[in-house]
């Protein structure tokens, strides 16, 4: 398939895209937001996508500066968090990291979907495009390596 970017500025099509991206996951998913707040992570359709990759064996990590949104508005991911526990990590930034704004997933280093700014819709998917995942995902790593476990411990001891 050929690389393929797409802007997008309003939350269906960024909910449309963020749905794309899950979906053609296989083995790895990465996610960063301040909150998650937009993403419906307890939606019954992101929990079937989400529960399907994690069947076939993908590894999922989340980071977040806060996760009291998820907690209290997704019971059905914290379920998906206490069911596939050794295929899901999640994680709360560091106090360092909380004036990060931008929001992203990637899928297996080759897609992408990011928000410039967690306040904004507009953003951008890049499908079958590893060199545009680059930046973000050695981002990712930073923000991962400087935060620490239990971003839901309020709901699921983690």
């Amino acid at each position: 398939m050929e690389r393929q970017s797409i802007p997008f500025t309003t939350k269906a099509e960024f909910l449309q895209h963020l749905s794309s991206c899950i979906t053609r996951a296989e083995h790895k998913l990465t996610m960063f937001d301040p909150d998650f707040a937009i993403w419906e992570l307890g939606s019954s359709a992101t929990d079937a996508l989400l529960r399907h990759f994690l069947r076939a064996g993908g590894h999922l990590q989340l980071v977040a500066h806060d996760g009291h949104g998820v907690e209290r508005d997704a019971p059905r991911f914290l379920r998906l968090i206490k069911d596939y526990g050794h295929l899901v990590e999640v994680r709360r930034s560091s106090q360092q990291l909380r004036q990060l704004t931008d929001s992203f997933c990637i899928a297996d280093d080759r897609d992408i979907v990011r928000r410039f700014h967690a306040d904004h819709f507009r953003g951008e998917a890049v499908f079958d495009g590893p060199e545009d995942t680059q930046t973000s995902a050695d981002r990712f790593i930073t923000i991962w390596l400087e935060s620490t476990p239990g971003l839901f411990a309020n709901s699921t001891g983690l």
